[in-house]
């Protein structure tokens, strides 16, 4: 699905520096397309076939990479009154897909491991982590089949 269906999410492709003893990959920069500023990076692992989610930020914006391995980002627009609420949108980032996903505050967002073996993401938030600026709910919160692979 094309992430310009929800309004608030931005896929951006970033650049690959191939290199026979290893490649170089953008996350992104100051004047990236998403970047409203700096509060924090982290990297996140998940293993193949695993789910986490679905969580919802009130404040802060994402900026996800996948710089290790492959995994599907599942993105809800539970927003009254947004021009895209009630959507889904199904970005896989990762092997040759190097792109950023941009996710606006107030977005619902799942992901998934698709492999192999473990992935690792990298978020660049726009502000410290603060435990109580996000809501989360149980996966079965909104109907999306996490079993149909893209």
């Amino acid at each position: 699905m094309d992430a310009g269906l929800i309004a608030g999410l931005l896929v951006t492709p970033e650049k690959r520096l191939e290199s026979p003893k290893g490649d170089v990959l953008r996350a992104i920069k100051r004047s990236s397309p998403g970047f409203v500023g700096f509060g924090e990076t982290y990297f996140s692992t998940i293993h193949e076939g695993a789910v986490k989610g679905w969580r919802r930020h009130n404040r802060v914006t994402l900026n996800l990479v996948v710089p290790v391995g492959r995994i599907r980002f599942v993105v809800h627009d539970a927003r009254p009154g947004s021009t895209s609420s009630g959507r889904f949108c199904d970005v896989p980032l990762g092997g040759p897909n190097h792109a950023r996903l941009t996710v606006a505050p107030g977005l619902w967002m799942a992901f998934q491991g698709l492999g192999p073996g473990t992935s690792v993401l990298l978020n660049l938030i726009d502000e410290e982590h603060d435990p109580n600026e996000s809501n989360t709910v149980e996966i079965d919160a909104f109907r999306f089949d996490f079993a149909v692979r893209p």
